[in-house]
């Protein structure tokens, strides 16, 4: 990408940010990639921002980028086609600098591999390097208040590594965009042989080059059955066992008509339902994305067990109808306790790693809000009101902005933590500050009218 000097939005005067952002990953990338083209466009309306990110450097899932695994979604469903197909930004635009778009057209597929992928996002993230503080960890949210109102907010920041430098900057407005945590089985920790898929490719190193036995996979969706294949490809002297409680591994609902609840019209919808609504359609269409695996590589994997048995050496074996119970941590490996649910019959897995393809679970930003976390208000069940914008409704005597990428699946539907909507979101939350501002600004300059017709009266 042609690289321009870095443009900052006008200085106010007041050290004050429009905007800072908490987390670094591909949603708040997008959310500056709109700013940073709203400023080109309008200079005198920029908006000042800057983004903190725990990461040393930019990084989405680097555990998981799996030699050959793809995308699940379109490569049109990027940083900014669905928002601004002439952007600087699109996938196309990569692929023409990096000299690939004649050969990408070629593959005749709308899926690139996440190992593409991942470097499309870093071409994206390196324009904005100046404006994101690595290696830093958010740790306190401090509300700023003046005359009874909070009209901006503290965040304190440290070194990730250390804890060392702590450094406090004042925003009106702050995204959370802080990814999802990893979900361990109850009463499982992870340790050097126990990882869930996040860490897969940070961890394999630690193996010993020594024959390997076996290795076995907690799991039934995308995540392990990709996990499965790597380990089957990577390590052709170990056994490797798959443990679901499922019968076998279920397709993913991606046909035309079911992929429209990911369109950005279907946000709207969603968020316009009556909550039994709301509950029936992620009901309807959890296997669009939950604990489902891409077709092909359902396929691929019954093939291979299917040569595994023609050869007489059946080194994948799928414990369906099986349950962790435990995981034990060994001297040179783990042993994973399982339970056959059919039979009932309880055994062990001697492993040199248990893998854990267990899910995530979404981060609550009132972990992170402190003082701040009562102004927000929440619904009948203790979750959190999101406005149409992505801004948690909160008390009003707060004017300062707490919007959240991610964590709005019961406000907004499935695509909350997923890529598909992230070139439109981004505009929306860009579109919400400019008007939160303007009306802002409004209120200030009818506040000085009035002072200043109060002056003259007692003039």
């Amino acid at each position: 990408m042609p690289r321009s000097p870095e443009e900052s939005a006008p200085d106010r005067g007041d050290g004050v940010e429009d905007l800072i952002g908490i987390g670094f990953g591909p949603a708040n990338l997008a959310l500056a990639i709109a700013i940073d083209e709203h400023n080109r466009r309008a200079p005198a309306e920029a908006l000042r921002v800057g983004f903190v990110e725990r990461q040393e450097r930019f990084g989405w899932h680097r555990g998981m980028l799996l030699e050959g695994a793809t995308m699940q979604v379109s490569f049109l469903k990027d940083l900014v086609t669905m928002r601004d197909p002439r952007s600087r930004f699109t996938f196309l635009t990569y692929l023409q600098e990096r000299g690939r778009l004649a050969d990408f057209i070629n593959l005749r597929t709308f899926y690139p591999t996440r190992v593409e992928f991942h470097d499309y996002f870093e071409w994206c993230a390196a324009e904005f390097a100046g404006r994101v503080g690595y290696g830093r960890r958010a740790v306190e949210i401090r509300p700023v208040e003046t005359g009874g109102r909070i009209g901006a907010v503290d965040v304190v920041t440290e070194a990730a590594a250390d804890g060392a430098g702590r450094q406090v900057r004042r925003a009106r407005n702050i995204v959370v965009g802080t990814g999802l945590r990893p979900r361990l089985p109850e009463g499982v920790t992870a340790g050097e042989r126990v990882w869930h898929t996040r860490d897969l490719l940070h961890r394999e190193p630690q193996l010993t080059e020594r024959r390997h036995r076996r290795f076995t996979v907690v799991g039934a969706g995308q995540s392990a059955a990709e996990a499965v294949e790597h380990l089957y490809r990577t390590y052709p002297d170990a056994e490797i066992c798959a443990v679901f409680s499922r019968y076998g591994y279920s397709p993913a609902d991606d046909s035309p008509f079911a992929n429209r609840i990911f369109d950005p019209s279907a946000v709207d919808d969603f968020y316009a339902a009556p909550q039994s609504v709301k509950k029936s359609l992620l009901d309807y269409h959890a296997n669009t994305n939950y604990a489902v695996v891409d077709g092909d590589l359902i396929t691929s994997l019954y093939r291979t067990l299917y040569q595994d048995r023609v050869s007489g050496r059946e080194r994948l074996r799928i414990l369906n109808t099986t349950r962790l119970t435990g995981v034990e941590h060994t001297p040179d490996g783990a042993r994973a306790l399982v339970r056959n649910l059919a039979t009932g019959e309880e055994y062990a897995l001697e492993s040199d790693a248990v893998v854990l393809a267990t899910g995530y679970t979404h981060v609550d930003p009132r972990e992170l809000l402190g003082p701040l976390a009562p102004a927000c208000l929440t619904d009948g069940d203790g979750r959190l009101r999101v406005d149409r914008d992505h801004r948690i409704l909160t008390s009003d005597h707060v004017d300062a902005g707490i919007y959240l990428q991610g964590g709005t699946e019961h406000t907004h539907g499935i695509t909350s933590s997923l890529l598909s909507t992230l070139a439109v979101r981004s505009g929306e939350i860009c579109d919400s500050l400019l008007l939160r501002r303007t009306g802002r600004q409004l209120h200030a300059d009818l506040a000085g009218d009035q002072d200043e017709r109060i002056g003259a009266a007692a003039r």
